[in-house]
């Protein structure tokens, strides 16, 4: 059935995406403590309830691939240095706020076998590490690979030997907001033509509206390809992405749209009201409660 943003789970390519209702993600686990991708903050996100994580994905020197947002060990832990520089012997000995080791995507993977994880890429040399153990664990069904550059995720997919949930970077989230204007026009074609229904011009106004449509959802479909989901900011540089428009396009395209990072309880709603179909959030407990208040 349809969720109540609209887009179709049974239009997804993999199962990551089936179930009903608006989704809720656990940005970087639930850590209200600021021990943000440890693993006790996985831990909270499952005891709340959560199916869903979102997570990023940094390698270290050796390939071993970390649940880690920076690419450097500085801000949240006690150690210091560029991950990618350093041997997992030593990342594993950085403690994060609160004392926690930085955890493995392995890790996390294993331990909660039933949570799917929404997996950033952060970096070009996390891409075949992260690959390689989706593959080796055949947890294709269990993630959404994404990445701010389009072609970081393009490649992560096509080194996989089964298809994977995936959101779209920048470059085509920009194609579908810009598609998603023109299916606007389109509609502004069609409502103009209308008067013309008494005269001489009704026949040629209704096939230009009708024409204008058809183009526009063939756009919009082509620009969706491969396409399950749009993670997005609400404004990004002053510009409105989430809107009316944007959620349609994304919706006739059978693509899904999570919000980020929603935390106060009166946008989740308002969101959840204008049709997205999923928060990411740094406190599920109150989207959590927010969504099921709703069903």
């Amino acid at each position: 059935m349809p969720s109540p943003g609209g887009a179709d789970a049974g239009d997804t390519r993999t199962p990551y995406l089936a179930g009903d209702g608006p989704l809720v993600l656990a940005h970087r686990g639930f850590a209200p403590d600021g021990s943000e991708n440890s693993m006790a903050a996985f831990d909270a996100a499952v005891a709340l309830g959560c199916t869903y994580v979102e997570t990023d994905v940094h390698a270290t020197a050796d390939g071993v691939v970390v649940a880690f947002h920076d690419d450097t060990l500085d801000r949240v832990t006690d150690a210091t240095g560029r991950i990618a520089d350093l041997p997992w012997e030593q990342v594993r000995r950085a403690r994060i706020t609160g004392g926690h080791p930085v955890p493995t995507l392995e890790e996390l993977l294993t331990r909660h076998p039933g949570l799917r994880l929404n997996v950033d890429l952060k970096s070009d040399g996390a891409v075949e590490p992260t690959v390689a153990l989706v593959e080796r664990l055949g947890v294709h069904d269990r993630v959404l690979l994404t990445s701010f550059d389009d072609a970081r995720r393009q490649r992560a997919l096509d080194l996989l030997s089964r298809p994977v949930a995936t959101s779209a970077g920048q470059a085509r989230t920009a194609a579908m907001w810009a598609a998603s204007r023109l299916l606007v026009l389109a509609a502004g074609i069609g409502v103009g033509t209308a008067e013309l229904a008494r005269g001489r011009l009704a026949a040629p106004g209704r096939h230009l509206a009708t024409a204008a449509e058809e183009w526009t959802h063939r756009l919009v479909r082509r620009v969706a390809h491969d396409i399950d989901a749009y993670q997005v900011p609400e404004h990004f540089r002053g510009l409105r992405v989430v809107d009316h428009a944007f959620l349609d396009a994304a919706h006739l395209a059978g693509a899904q749209v999570h919000v980020w990072t929603v935390n106060e309880e009166a946008d989740m709603r308002r969101l959840l009201d204008l049709g997205v179909d999923g928060l990411v959030t740094d406190r599920a407990d109150r989207a959590l409660a927010v969504v099921s208040g709703r069903s």
